[in-house]
């Protein structure tokens, strides 16, 4: 499949779904997501515990752990939340909780950068150099999730889907480098489509999981 073609094909769905009942999904989870942004920090970083818990796990398992957690993240000693986390079936309860426990003691440096006048992208690489646990597609999670808009989410999905569509070649291992390219070429569907990227995300979800997850 040319990359053209592809490209055309994807837009061509997203501007259907985009007239579909499924924008009214989309426009119930970014509501929800700008809402999030105005929290206090003790339930943003709740959000943050989340994404932690989706690195190489489901998201939809991720959601169900951390609705049985909820305030838990905030104070539970390491063995307890890890014996929580194996409860609740995550796959690798115990280096989350040790991320987890580790975040929780930089919920002021937290606070005051993403309150600040940096850009999305710094305040993303500052994440991924300081909590550990956090890769690029997590960090953009997190704060896409917490009302930024103009990031990517390269999880396994979308790379499936791009991949399918002829618009990339499958990374065996998603680099940074790889990550920031893979990024562009979303960019270019969010431009043709009108769209910010953390939106356009919901809807190439919807295509390739028949679902709008946060």
């Amino acid at each position: 499949m040319r990359e053209s073609n592809g490209l055309d094909m994807i837009v061509e769905i997203i501007e259907r779904l985009k007239n579909s009942e499924v924008k009214d999904l989309v426009y119930v989870r970014i509501k929800e997501f700008r809402e999030n942004m105005n929290k206090p920090i003790s339930e943003i970083f709740k959000e943050l515990c989340f994404c932690l818990l989706t690195a190489n796990f489901s998201a939809e398992r991720s959601l169900k752990i951390q609705s049985e957690i909820g305030d838990g993240f905030l104070t539970l000693p390491e063995d307890e939340l890890a014996c929580k986390l194996e409860m609740f079936g995550h796959r690798f309860p115990q280096s989350r909780a040790k991320y987890i426990v580790e975040a929780r003691k930089m919920l002021d440096r937290l606070r005051n950068v993403l309150r600040s006048s940096a850009s999305s992208w710094a305040i993303r690489d500052w994440l991924v150099k300081n909590v550990k646990g956090l890769g690029y597609k997590e960090a953009s999670h997190f704060l896409r999730n917490i009302g930024f808009m103009d990031l990517a989410i390269v999880d396994f999905h979308i790379v499936n889907l791009l991949s399918r569509y002829g618009l990339i070649v499958k990374p065996k291992v998603l680099t940074a480098k790889k990550y920031f390219e893979i990024e562009r070429v979303l960019k270019k569907i969010a431009e043709k489509v009108g769209l910010d990227l953390g939106v356009l995300d919901l809807y190439l979800w919807y295509m390739e999981t028949g679902k709008v997850l946060k």
